[in-house]
C-alpha cells in the first residue's frame, strides 16, 4: 500500500534576495582580493597592466556568476521551467557587483586617475571594509546587538585578511 502522505519531489528552494546578495557580495569581494593578488604577483604595476587586471577582475566575476548560477540550476534536480537557467544565472548579479569597486579602483590607476603601484593595497582594504560592512548588516538583520554586530563583522572581514596576508606569502 502506499503511503498517502508521501509529497512528490521537492519543487526547487527559491532563494531570498537577501541571501542572494549576502552571498553575492562575500562571493565577489572575496574573489576580488584573490584575483588583485594573483595577478600583481609578479608585482607588475604599469598602468597598462592595471587595466589588463581590471579586466581580468571583471571577466572572471561574470564566468564565476555564470558558472556558479548554472551550478545552481542543475543541483536543484527539479523539473524546470524554459527560462529557470536564465533566472538562476541572473540571481548572480551580487557577485559581479561586488567586483566592480575593485575593477573600478584598477580601471582609474589605467586612466591615470591615482598611482597604479601600491593601488592593489587600496583594493585589499576596500574588500576587507565591504566584508565588515556584509557581515555587520547580516548581524544586524539577524536582530543581533551591535556589538556582536560588530564581531560578526570583524570575522567576515578576517576572511580579506586572509587573502592579504596570503597575497604577502606568495610574494
Amino acid at each position: 500500500m502506499a503511503d498517502s502522505t508521501a509529497a512528490g519531489p521537492a519543487p526547487p528552494r527559491q532563494h531570498g534576495t537577501r541571501e542572494i546578495v549576502l552571498f553575492g557580495g562575500v562571493y565577489g569581494a572575496v574573489l576580488a582580493s584573490s584575483m588583485v593578488a594573483a595577478l600583481t604577483q609578479y608585482g607588475h604595476t604599469s598602468a597598462d597592466v592595471r587595466g589588463y587586471d581590471a579586466a581580468w577582475v571583471l571577466v572572471t566575476a561574470c564566468a564565476s556568476a555564470l558558472a556558479h548560477g548554472y551550478a545552481h540550476y542543475i543541483a536543484e534536480r527539479a523539473p524546470h521551467g524554459r527560462w529557470d537557467v536564465l533566472l538562476a544565472m541572473r540571481n548572480e548579479w551580487p557577485l559581479v557587483t561586488a567586483v566592480l569597486p575593485t575593477v573600478f579602483l584598477l580601471a582609474g590607476a589605467r586612466w591615470g586617475w591615482w598611482p597604479a603601484k601600491g593601488v592593489e593595497y587600496v583594493a585589499f582594504a576596500l574588500n576587507i571594509v565591504i566584508l565588515f560592512g556584509i557581515g555587520l548588516v547580516t548581524a544586524r538583520w539577524s536582530a543581533r546587538r551591535w556589538p556582536t554586530a560588530v564581531l560578526m563583522g570583524l570575522g567576515d572581514a578576517c576572511l580579506g585578511v586572509v587573502v592579504v596576508v596570503a597575497n604577502a606569502l606568495i610574494k
